[in-house]
């Protein structure tokens, strides 16, 4: 009689109500720290400089520089390409009065961007993400060929295959 006893007593089912609630709450907790900490709310300095106005970037210590324009190019491309031409067009940033020196390089300058421009493979030149490796071998090239660091930059006006 006694093992009749305890094959009776059957401890009650657990609620999985408190496991459920449990999870939904831990859900949104990390849904809303995530939030928190992707607007700003958290972690991004002092109260008082999320209200402050942005400084004013108006260039005043920005040192002086001048563009010298590069005249357009075509270069033609490997026969089996799918495009048959590049048409490109940059201008150069130099310092401020180093202008007549850089554009007294010119042709050296064009001359070395038509043989860089030539030489690269097509499926490269049709890759958009490949346009910033592309500027920074001018831009060496570029400053090699004009024998000063009076370019800063190369920026492209205009680059399409046809």
């Amino acid at each position: 009689m006694a093992s009749d006893e305890t094959e009776g007593a059957t401890p009650p089912k657990r609620s999985k109500l408190g496991l459920l609630v449990g999870l939904v709450l831990a859900v949104l907790l990390g849904a809303g720290g995530f939030y928190a900490a992707y607007s700003g709310m958290i972690l991004s300095g002092s109260a008082e400089s999320a209200h402050e106005p942005p400084a004013d970037d108006s260039g005043a210590d920005a040192p002086p520089v001048a563009f010298v324009p590069l005249d357009p190019m075509t270069i033609s491309l490997a026969p089996g390409a799918g495009a048959k031409h590049l048409r490109f067009q940059a201008q150069l940033e130099v310092e401020a009065g180093a202008e007549e020196q850089v554009a007294a390089m010119l042709p050296r300058v064009i001359d070395v961007l038509n043989s860089f421009l030539r030489a690269v493979e097509p499926e490269l030149l049709a890759d958009p993400a490949s346009l910033a490796q592309l500027r920074a071998q001018m831009l060496r090239r570029v400053r090699i060929a004009t024998g000063s660091h009076a370019v800063r930059d190369l920026l492209v006006m205009e680059f399409v295959l046809n």
